[in-house]
């Protein structure tokens, strides 16, 4: 065997111990459903505050805005049973995809929100209103 050939598979087996190794932390790191549960009540929280509230103060008036900020804290264990409920999560083992449709009180819109979990942490990459 030549030396570039032997070179060659020397180069590809260390590039198969590091997809590997990298494989596996991400195994040892799916995160779970509880911990999801927590990530997307704080995150869904926080987003219709900043989102919902916004627009409520833009057409209805400020004041309104207040009232929408202690509709959705008063209506927090609501949204962490309907997360609990409603979440599909898709396990690949190497990362999970969780998937919910928000059916909100009114005057909240209706949501679909998908959210990918991968080495320890989440990240919402799909938030549109229904």
């Amino acid at each position: 065997m030549s030396y570039m050939a032997s070179n060659k598979i020397g180069k590809i087996g260390t590039l198969g111990t590091i997809f590997a190794g990298i494989g596996a932390i991400a195994l040892i790191t799916n995160p779970g459903e509880a911990g999801y549960r927590q990530y997307a009540d704080e995150k869904i929280k926080t987003e219709l505050k900043n989102k919902v509230c916004e627009q409520v103060a833009e057409d209805l008036g400020v004041w309104l805005k207040g009232q929408c900020h202690i509709l959705i804290s008063t209506a927090s264990p609501y949204l962490a049973d309907t997360i609990s409920q409603q979440t599909q999560r898709q396990n690949f083992y190497l990362f999970s995809i969780y998937q919910v449709d928000l059916f909100l009180p009114a005057p909240l819109p209706k949501y679909h929100v998908a959210t990918i979990g991968l080495f320890g942490n989440y990240h919402t990459y799909q938030a549109k209103k229904l």
